[in-house]
């Protein structure tokens, strides 16, 4: 057998579906299948049954996904104590990052990492959701959270301040005393708690489920909402209504498998991240407001970040 029938195999079986392994994998919907049947053909017996639901595995095929999945573990110690020893950093690196900062503020420091090392294919994946870092669903993961998971290798890039904002001219309009109307959130629990606590009524006449949204609904004067600094105070017909507060910053973190800490291209992506998001901390901290924004409300907090790289436990999971 060859591990990259195995590795496919894998996806597969994480995944549920041929379609959203071929996607996770980065290979072609036919080229799945008929590996699938080929290690089939090998081993003699069928691995997976299709179902209304999707795939599932057969007795056999949960043996071989137990097995699999040690070898992968083997694979990536391997790849981690041979991937420091590389000449030139060459290979796939797949970054997993929350798309209203993928597709705004970071994609320029992508590039740049792009253009430095060219023989590094970099595959940029948006999602907000959970990314499995163990199974291999990314090499890296740029997360905002306060609780990185235990068993991963962390760098806190920066912290993240939020602050109040609105279309300039409602902000303007509220200085006549007029009670504010908010934005009914519902992209984070984070975003909404806060929300709630400054509208608890919670007489909200529209809802949003995504930053990228609010953005959109604050522009049409919609009313007033939470977002982080480094999307409110780069639109310039955004105003902070209410200044950022120490206890609403989230972590910006860089998290990686243990086993790919010592891997050339993870330590240079690291590193290229690192220097690029302390070269512009005032943006994603909230320390250097827009001069009209310190004109409404007097002079912002500016929170230091505490830098650090956090020790992964040596379990994985």
């Amino acid at each position: 057998m060859q591990w990259d029938d195995l590795r496919i195999f894998l996806a597969v079986a994480r995944d549920g579906s041929i379609s959203g392994a071929a996607k996770r994998i980065n290979v072609q919907h036919s080229t799945v299948s008929r590996r699938i049947k080929v290690l089939e053909q090998k081993l003699g017996t069928h691995l997976i049954e299709r179902k209304a639901s999707g795939y599932e595995l057969t007795s056999a095929g949960e043996e071989l996904k137990l097995a699999a999945s040690k070898m992968e573990v083997e694979v990536l110690e391997i790849e981690g104590a041979l991937g420091g020893e590389e000449d030139r950093p060459t290979g796939v690196l797949r970054v997993a990052a929350i798309n209203n900062m993928a597709s705004s503020v970071l994609m320029p420091i992508f590039a740049r990492f792009s253009a430095k090392y060219p023989e590094i294919e970099l595959h940029i994946q948006v999602s907000n959701k959970y990314v499995s870092l163990a199974k291999r669903q990314a090499d890296v993961a740029i997360r905002q959270t306060n609780t990185p998971h235990e068993t991963l290798v962390g760098t806190l890039l920066s912290k993240v301040a939020s602050a109040v904002y609105g279309e300039r001219n409602y902000v303007a309009s509220l200085r006549s005393g007029a009670p504010p109307k908010w934005l009914g959130v519902e992209c984070c629990a984070s975003h909404q708690s806060w929300t709630n606590a400054a509208c608890p009524n919670r007489d909200h006449s529209f809802f949003v489920d995504d930053t990228l949204l609010t953005v959109a609904a604050l522009r049409e004067g919609m009313g007033l909402a939470y977002l982080p600094c480094f999307m409110g105070d780069n639109d310039a017909r955004l105003l902070r209504y209410l200044a950022p507060e120490p206890h609403h910053d989230v972590g910006l973190w860089l998290l990686y498998h243990p086993n790919l800490r010592r891997t050339k291209r993870v330590r240079l992506f690291r590193e290229h991240m690192l220097a690029e998001i302390v070269g512009q901390r005032e943006l994603f901290d909230g320390s250097k407001p827009r001069r009209d924004d310190r004109n409404n409300f007097g002079t912002m907090p500016s929170p230091q970040p505490k830098r650090h790289e956090r020790q992964a436990a040596p379990s994985v999971k």
